[in-house]
């Protein structure tokens, strides 16, 4: 396990002690809160669980005064090593804050801790009508909190919108300890500046969330899917535009290429999918009569555009089946016994072909497979570098010169190097590039002011 330096305290285990707090420094609670999903490793000294926000404001606060860095981390499954404690100090836990504190059909939010899993606050508004739409792959696994560190997405952006379009108000522990509420639960507040969004994506390096106010909408009444294959990848992406371009607007629409899809036909069965090089997910929502008219009138397009396959899921359970199968992609690539370099870059939707002809022409030249998959109807394509012995240092040169240049050719063309997972470690490199100089500094400038010693998360996409 590395080790960065760190500035610590030798009596910190027993200082949060005599605070009251839940500390560890046990090797095995060290060891999981040293990764995420990513590979990079670096050990804290010590881990503290937070239960409540006062917990949270008494950590930073000693941290502070104490010189001590701090790395926030909520269900641990991110994908760019954004809650690895590069300069080792305090992990500070939230996953235990899990607790659904309110859900108001009235006022349509629900209160919330950061903790809880986002698929199980799904569950706990459906039950009441309501509507959490954000759906990230790891909807089962990831947190609220974590999305919101992030500014989580999914499939279901297209219609609804991401983390941030949802989150109304929050409690925030600043550096110093300092307790921050930025707006509240009124869908519509417009006082003094948008503090809310400032600290939606910024990746645990301005404050701590401990609470978070989000709104709901009413569930669609109904859905329905369907989902085609097509003989390459050109054509499937001409029927994302047709489709959308004629009026129809899903709720989801995905795409998959020819290396995904034969993953997962070894992974899950060869009559997991029809036959066929590329593969669309269309779902509907909305009330049972719109959706049953317009599912034919969609079927109809796709079949003029001379789709191999066109399967039809006319319910939840069905289309339920529909999106195992699509989040099955990632343990489908895993199950290759290559290493996934998941990268979540977006381009204008209109170069979705020349992304994965570029992608297809970087794979010949250097001999690595690339998956694309993703969200075709807002261009945020899962673009994976499917790398055999990424531990060697040649092939791990030869793979991250690799992602230099895709990362390169989606800034080249007005795209960004993420969309959904953030920036963390994995990233670093090229988001001075991405964002340009005078962003960069503003970065700069407004975490100086909101955390003056860099003590919250130090060490990720932000220098100081």
């Amino acid at each position: 396990m590395h080790r960065l330096p760190s500035v610590v305290n030798s009596g910190m285990l027993q200082d949060l002690q005599n605070l009251g707090l839940d500390v560890s420094n046990a090797s095995d609670v060290i060891a999981e809160h040293a990764i995420d999903r990513w590979y990079a490793s670096n050990a804290p000294d010590v881990v503290v669980f937070a239960h409540s926000t006062e917990d949270v404001a008494k950590t930073l606060k000693y941290a502070h005064e104490n010189n001590i860095p701090v790395t926030t981390r909520g269900a641990g499954v991110g994908y760019v090593g954004g809650a690895v404690p590069m300069r080792g100090g305090i992990a500070l836990s939230v996953f235990q804050m899990n607790e659904i504190v309110e859900v108001s059909v009235e006022d349509g939010v629900v209160v919330t801790q950061p903790g809880v899993i986002t698929g199980d606050l799904q569950d706990a508004v459906r039950e009441l009508g309501w509507y959490y739409p954000p759906d990230p792959a790891s909807l089962r696994e990831c947190s609220i909190g974590g999305n919101i560190a992030t500014n989580a997405g999914g499939p279901r952006c297209l219609k609804y919108g991401v983390t941030k379009h949802y989150v109304l108000g929050l409690t925030v522990v600043l550096a110093d300890g300092t307790i921050l509420k930025t707006g509240g639960r009124l869908h519509k507040n417009k006082q003094g500046f948008d503090l809310t969004s400032l600290f939606i994506g910024s990746e645990g390096m301005l404050g701590v969330i401990t609470e978070a106010t989000l709104r709901l909408i009413p569930h669609p009444a109904h859905r329905s899917m369907l989902t085609a294959t097509f003989s390459e990848f050109p054509t499937a992406a001409l029927a994302v535009q047709t489709i959308l371009n004629s009026g129809h607007h899903p709720s989801a629409l995905e795409i998959t290429d020819t290396f995904t899809l034969n993953a997962a036909r070894d992974y899950l069965g060869q009559d997991a999918f029809p036959p066929g090089d590329a593969h669309l997910i269309i779902e509907l929502d909305g009330r049972q009569a719109a959706v049953e008219a317009e599912l034919p009138e969609v079927a109809a397009l796709l079949e003029d555009l001379g789709a191999l396959s066109i399967e039809t899921h006319v319910d939840d359970t069905a289309c339920e089946a529909v999106w195992k199968l699509r989040r099955d992609f990632s343990y489908s690539l895993r199950a290759t016994g290559l290493t996934k370099l998941n990268e979540d870059i977006v381009v204008p939707r209109g170069k979705l072909v020349a992304l994965v002809e570029f992608a297809q022409q970087l794979s010949a030249d250097t001999g690595i497979p690339i998956s694309c998959f993703g969200h075709a109807g807002d261009g945020n394509i899962h673009t994976n570098l499917m790398v055999a012995d990424y531990n060697e240092p040649e092939i791990k040169e030869k793979a991250d010169a690799a992602l230099d240049k895709l990362f390169r050719w989606i800034l080249d063309n007005n795209g960004a190097i993420t969309g959904e997972h953030g920036v963390g470690l994995a990233k670093k490199k090229w988001f001075r590039g991405a964002v340009g100089e005078a962003s960069y500094a503003t970065h700069q400038a407004l975490k100086a002011a909101l955390d003056t010693k860099n003590l919250l998360n130090p060490d990720k996409f932000i220098e100081m």
